[in-house]
C-alpha cells in the first residue's frame, strides 16, 4: 500500500463510521473536511521537497567530483599513477567506512541481493569511467560515459515504466550539445575505439543499469548502497590493476602512499565519501535519467577550475558549454515549479 492511498482510505473510513453524526453536527464535518485537504496536500509537498533536496545534493556532488582532477594529479606527481590511484580512491573509503559497516552489518546483510547487485553495477561502473580515463584521452572518455543520461533514460522506461516526456529530452538534448561543444567533437576523432573508449561506453551504461537498480528497490536506503558501492567498487579497481593496458603499472611503494596520508585522508573524507553518499541516496528518489542529467555538473566544474588552477583554455565555446550543462540540470525542475507541479 503506498502513503498517497492513505488519504483516501482514512476519508472512507470516518464517513462509513461516522456519517450519522456528520450529518447531526454540520462544524465536525466541515473540521473533518479541512483535516483531509490538509493531509492530502502535504504527502506531495513532502515528496517535492526531498526530490528538490535530491536534486541540489546531486548537482553539487557533481560539481565537488569535477574537481576531482587536481587530487588525481596530485598523486601521479607523488609517483601513485594509473589504476593504482584509482585503486587508492577506493581502498582508503573503503577502510574509513569499515566502522560504519559493522554497525550496520544486519541491515546490510539483510538488504540481500538487490543491495549488493546495485553496489557492484554502481562500483563496476565508475571504475570503468575511472579506468576510461586512465586508458584513453580524457575527451573521449567523458563523451562515452556521459551518453548515461539516455541509457538511464530509457532503461527507466522499460524497466520502472516511467514516461518519457519532452521536456526530459529536452534536458538530454541541452546536455549533450553542450558536452559536445566543451570536448570540441566537431574536430573528430583520430583512430578507431579502444580499450579506454569501451571502458567508458560500458561505465556510462553500467551506471544507468545501477541507478535503475536503486531507484526500484524500496527497502533500500543511500547509506548502505554507498557502503555497497565502495566495498565493490574496491573489488573491481583491484580487478582493474590485472588487465595488460598501459598505465597498470607495478603497485606504488609503501612509502609514496605514507607520504600522501595527511592530505589524501582528509581528501577523502569531505571530497569522496560525502558526494557518494548523496549520489547513492539521490538515485533512491529521482527518475535515473534525471540524476545522470544533473551529474553533468562534473564536466562544468572541471573545465571551469582546470582554466583557472591548470591554464587550460576557456573561451566562448567552454562558457557556451557550461551554459548549456547547467540549463539542463535547472530546466526540468524550474519547469515543473513554473506549472505548479508538486
Amino acid at each position: 500500500m503506498c502513503l498517497a492511498d492513505t488519504p483516501t482510505i482514512v476519508e472512507s473510513t470516518e464517513i462509513s463510521t461516522s456519517e450519522n453524526r456528520q450529518k447531526k453536527n454540520p462544524m465536525r464535518a466541515i473540521t473533518l473536511a479541512k483535516l483531509l485537504a490538509r493531509t492530502r496536500g502535504a504527502l506531495p509537498m513532502k515528496l517535492s521537497h526531498t526530490e528538490n533536496l535530491a536534486m541540489l545534493a546531486v548537482a553539487l556532488s557533481g560539481l565537488a567530483w569535477g574537481v576531482f582532477w587536481i587530487p588525481l594529479r596530485a598523486l601521479d606527481d607523488a609517483g601513485i599513477a594509473g589504476v593504482w590511484a584509482v585503486v587508492l580512491f577506493y581502498a582508503l573509503p573503503t577502510l574509513l567506512l569499515v566502522p560504519i559497516m559493522v554497525l550496520r552489518r544486519r541491515q546490510i546483510i539483510s538488504g540481500g541481493w538487490s543491495l549488493h547487485f546495485a553496489g557492484i553495477l554502481a562500483g563496476l561502473a565508475l571504475v570503468c569511467y575511472a579506468g576510461a580515463l586512465v586508458f584513453t584521452e580524457v575527451v573521449r572518455a567523458l563523451l562515452f560515459y556521459y551518453l548515461t543520461p539516455i541509457w538511464s533514460t530509457v532503461l527507466a522506461r522499460l524497466v520502472l515504466g516511467e514516461a518519457i516526456t519532452r521536456r526530459r529530452w529536452g534536458t538530454i538534448i541541452l546536455g549533450l550539445i553542450g558536452l559536445m561543444l566543451i570536448l570540441k567533437i566537431d574536430t573528430g576523432f583520430s583512430g578507431g575505439l579502444n580499450a579506454g573508449d569501451w571502458m567508458g561506453f560500458a561505465g556510462g551504461f553500467v551506471w544507468a543499469m545501477a541507478a535503475v537498480c536503486m531507484k526500484s528497490d524500496d527497502s533500500g536506503n543511500g547509506i548502505d548502497f554507498t557502503l555497497s558501492y565502495f566495498f565493490w567498487g574496491t573489488v573491481a579497481a583491484l580487478l582493474l590493476t590485472v588487465l595488460p593496458q598501459k598505465g597498470s603499472q607495478s603497485a606504488p611503494e609503501w612509502e609514496a602512499i605514507r607520504n600522501v596520508l595527511h592530505w589524501i585522508v582528509p581528501v577523502v573524507l569531505f571530497l569522496v565519501i560525502p558526494p557518494a553518499l548523496a549520489i547513492m541516496w539521490g538515485a533512491t528518489v529521482l527518475s535515473p535519467g534525471l540524476l545522470a542529467i544533473l551529474f553533468m555538473t562534473e564536466i562544468s566544474a572541471g573545465t571551469i577550475t582546470a582554466a583557472i588552477w591548470a591554464d587550460e583554455p576557456f573561451g566562448l565555446r567552454e562558457m557556451s558549454g557550461v551554459i548549456l550543462i547547467t540549463a539542463a540540470g535547472i530546466f526540468e525542475p524550474v519547469l515543473k515549479m513554473y506549472r505548479g507541479e508538486t
